[in-house]
């Protein structure tokens, strides 16, 4: 298959990139290369890629449909996976305008180009954020979602309706898939349990933000690329999937877990708890193990350990 994976050269999206590849597909990879966190980390990540097989690589913003429907013609894909947004709740409340622009006209942008050239696997990359403001746990792909607290949230909401209407009008396969709290090797520099490695190794305070008690879905990235590739075939007209690891980690607990890796007690600095952040993300995955056979694999400590492995030889 042909594969146009946006935002490729990041986090998620150069880990999927390479899965492709190792499986014998055709990818390309569009990527703005923007200044988020370094851009010397995401060619990093492409020359990570490049051992997998031949890459081809445009440098473009998924907002200029001029260049989206270039790079269409030419490469040709039969499918597209959408993982390139502006991310970050915190970041979303600083830049609403931008976030908006980006992950709302972008994702609409790349719809119309893969209609127009009679793309049908389309796979878009939401967030456990969607679910919001909610006391029910776990999360269910069936639940409500009409109290998002952060502008990032609401883009991955409205990005999952422009979805469903291509879907409905055009008859494209459609999956959003709904990731809870990513960790791994290549992991943005600006995500806790990278920065919280690196500093307790240092010997660096640590921020903790509420009293500890707040929970996330820790899941390994290699076990949300099996999801995305799951999806990406699965050959439905619209499914929403959860894709975590269904074993909340207490904040505290998450820096237990990092001070046992590293060998070395963090120094806290108390903070108090930051707008737009959620008390608890827990995902049901039993959709996703029922049509997908996604099963997450890797345990928070094991997962934790490789991360840091990966940072060593940085």
């Amino acid at each position: 298959m042909r594969v146009l994976v946006t935002g490729g050269a990041g986090f998620i999206g150069s880990h999927v990139s390479a899965r492709l590849l190792r499986d014998g597909h055709a990818v390309a990879v569009l990527d703005d290369l923007n200044d988020y966190y370094p851009p010397a980390q995401k060619l990093r990540n492409l020359e990570d890629v490049r051992q997998a097989g031949a890459l081809e690589f445009e440098q473009g913003d998924i907002c200029d449909e001029a260049a989206v429907e270039r790079l269409m013609s030419r490469f040709q894909p039969q499918a597209v996976i959408h993982l390139a947004a502006r991310a970050g709740v915190r970041p979303s409340l600083e830049a609403p305008v931008l976030y908006q622009r980006v992950n709302c006209e972008g994702t609409t942008v790349l719809l119309e180009c893969a209609r127009r050239h009679g793309i049908r696997r389309f796979v878009f990359a939401s967030s456990s954020s969607v679910y919001g403001a909610t006391s029910h746990v776990p999360f269910r792909e069936d639940d409500a979602l009409q109290q998002p607290i952060s502008p990032y949230a609401a883009t991955k909401i409205a990005g999952e309706a422009i979805c469903h209407a291509y879907s409905h009008l055009y008859g494209m396969q459609m999956a959003c898939l709904r990731l809870f709290t990513v960790y791994g090797p290549r992991q943005r520099p600006d995500l806790a349990i990278r920065k919280f490695i690196g500093k307790i190794r240092a010997g660096q305070p640590i921020q903790m933000f509420g009293d500890g008690q707040s929970g996330r879905d820790y899941t390994y990235v290699d076990d949300i690329v099996s999801g995305i590739l799951s999806a990406l075939v699965l050959g439905r007209p619209y499914e929403v999937f959860n894709l975590g690891n269904s074993h909340p980690v207490l904040l505290r607990d998450m820096i237990a877990t990092v001070e046992r890796v590293v060998g070395r007690a963090a120094v806290i600095e108390q903070m108090a708890v930051q707008p737009g952040d959620m008390a608890v993300t827990f995902a049901s995955i039993a959709k996703a193990q029922t049509m997908l056979g996604y099963q997450p694999l890797t345990t928070f400590e094991d997962g934790v350990r490789r991360t840091a492995e990966w940072m060593a030889v940085l």
